[in-house]
């Protein structure tokens, strides 16, 4: 056998291997991005954890909301007489503390609950990113298969011209270098896949080795609503938005208490007496009056306090909001541009470029063009295929983060 054979040989068996080590995902399973969205609502942890935090702050409300616990007073004194008293006292903030307290926990559970729902259309957004990504992946390898089995006929063809001294030597050895670079691209496309489907098991609380299937097929899909109506949905729905307006609405309540702590607290207390000499009983009721004297360095800062921090919320919304308007509108151009090059790829350039390589092929075989005019036209239709798998995975990721911005399908 030649010695170029033996090179074929080897390059094919490398291949080979490199397609066995592609393997965690069974062939004939497919990997079904709603039931994984599921799993991940069900164990991902940082979504357990913001619920968590949300049950936690909706615990606080009754809490700040009831009086603090009365006291048992007992004690005895002697000294003429002997006497023993006993009773209750109670703290009773001056009216509308309490309830501006439990205003300003259910405020604060609000924004909790508006930072679990965000929390949970983040990790979706992610899983669908990883998860259009790995299509990718599998779809440029399986380009690239495809390609090299073309390639290797290519090379078949070449090194036959060139026994029979109708090719040059050169044509071999380039056919032979472009499959090398295949490998090298197979390569780092297998390393990307096995880093997206750890994520993907991250994302889902599962082992990082996990065996996961091919993902499903996907689709350019249409939006729902139009670049106006999804600015309006981001002011509507937004839970990212919802909950610094939530922190807004908190801090307005927290000035208000703030300032309700200039009053006066309470404490009224009864008692009864009990007098061992006499062997009389009576009785003894109290009220005493927590007076705010030191306002000036307590209550009085704490108003500042609470009218900073509102400033400071207020701030963040304006950021959030801003910054909310422009990922819209990032994601509506890539949207745009990734809906006019799979339009450009499907209708004009794969079809161009299948057309070229034919005739290349053609040709070649007669004689007619050069075998790198054949190995360009395979290359061109080559990176066309895989530009176009990547333009709708990028459509579908926009998509995913436009879902995760306004809570909804765009």
């Amino acid at each position: 056998m030649p010695r170029r054979s033996v090179w074929i040989v080897i390059l094919e068996f490398a291949l080979m291997a490199v397609a066995v080590a592609q393997e965690p995902q069974s062939e004939g399973q497919r990997l079904n991005l709603n039931r994984l969205v599921g799993e991940a609502l069900t164990n991902n942890p940082d979504i357990q954890a913001a619920q968590q935090r949300f049950e936690a702050a909706t615990a606080v409300i009754p809490q700040v909301q009831t009086l603090p616990d009365p006291r048992v007073n007992l004690s005895y004194r002697e000294v003429i007489d002997r006497e023993g008293m006993y009773g209750l006292s109670q703290e009773i903030p001056f009216p509308g503390k309490l309830g501006l307290r439990g205003e300003v926990a259910s405020k604060e559970a609000e924004r909790a609950e508006q930072e679990y729902q965000a929390v949970r259309l983040t990790v979706i957004a992610r899983l669908k990113e990883a998860y259009f990504d790995l299509h990718l992946v599998h779809e440029s390898l399986e380009v690239i298969e495809k390609n090299r089995v073309l390639l290797v006929n290519f090379e078949k063809t070449a090194r036959a011209r060139y026994t029979v001294g109708q090719g040059a030597q050169q044509d071999v050895f380039r056919a032979q270098a472009e499959i090398s670079r295949l490998l090298q691209r197979i390569a780092v496309f297998e390393q990307q896949g096995r880093s997206l489907r750890a994520e993907i098991n991250r994302i889902l609380r599962r082992p990082p080795a996990d065996p996961l299937g091919i993902p499903e097929e996907i689709k350019v899909t249409p939006l729902e609503h139009g670049p106006t109506e999804i600015q309006a949905l981001v002011e509507q729905a937004a839970p990212l938005l919802r909950a610094q307006v939530k922190g807004v609405e908190r801090g307005d309540k927290a000035i208000a208490l703030a300032k309700r702590e200039y009053y006066p607290d309470f404490e009224l207390s009864a008692a009864g007496v009990r007098n061992e000499s006499l062997r009389l009983d009576g009785y003894q009721v109290g009220l005493s009056v927590k007076v705010p004297l030191y306002y000036a360095t307590k209550q009085r800062y704490g108003v500042k306090e609470a009218v900073a921090g509102r400033e400071a919320a207020f701030q963040d919304l304006w950021a959030t909001k801003q910054e909310l308007f422009f990922r819209v509108q990032d994601n509506l151009a890539r949207l745009t541009r990734a809906e006019e090059l799979v339009r450009l790829l499907t209708e004009a350039l794969i079809p161009q470029a299948r057309l070229t390589l034919a005739s290349a092929q053609a040709s070649y075989a007669v004689g007619k063009v050069d075998f790198l005019t054949l190995l360009n036209s395979l290359l061109t239709l080559q990176d066309n295929e895989i530009e176009l798998h990547g333009e709708m995975t990028e459509h579908e990721k926009a998509l995913a983060r436009l879902e995760e911005i306004i809570g909804e399908r765009p």
